[in-house]
């Protein structure tokens, strides 16, 4: 455990930080598996879910939660996958 004031304070910001991008990891990747199973399935829903999952994977980018590479990776197989859907369906 910390001994010195500084080292105490580093660890509660560790714990904060943790807590903090944990949500917001977790909140993202529910996003992104909600709209892979609405466009798997055909779901009138999947492109307002697809778009959600794009919004929640730029924010976590933004807060450097995400590597700004694999949110902007993903929400292009988000939406290469939905329009594969969609041209499937005619």
């Amino acid at each position: 455990m910390a001994n010195h004031p500084s080292a105490q304070k580093r660890n509660r910001q560790r714990i904060k930080r943790t807590a903090r991008n944990r949500a917001v990891r977790t909140a993202v990747r529910t996003a992104v598996k909600r709209a892979r199973v609405a466009i798997e399935s055909g779901d009138e829903a999947a492109s307002a879910l697809a778009q959600a999952a794009a919004v929640a994977l730029a924010k976590a980018a933004q807060k450097r939660v995400v590597p700004h590479a694999a949110a902007s990776r993903t929400t292009s197989r988000l939406a290469r996958s939905l329009n594969k859907g969609a041209a499937a369906k005619g």
